[in-house]
């Protein structure tokens, strides 16, 4: 569930900023094929690869601990 909504917020973000997947691929240095399987729901991206496409959206993962 928490994938999903940061799935979403990450297409929110790009969409807001009228910006490409292509466009995200080539800054963030994250494969293009990489971007398109994880916005589709199908790839499953290290922390390293969320970061980097984040870093490049002005967006930041916070990971909190259940309690």
């Amino acid at each position: 569930m928490a994938f999903q909504k940061l799935i979403k917020q990450i297409k929110k973000r790009r969409k807001v900023l009228n910006v490409t997947q292509e466009t995200v691929s080539e800054i963030s240095g994250v494969g293009l094929r990489t971007l398109r399987q994880f916005e589709s729901g199908k790839g499953n991206p290290t922390l390293e690869t969320l970061t980097k496409i984040c870093d490049t959206l002005g967006l930041e993962i916070q990971l909190n601990v259940k309690k």
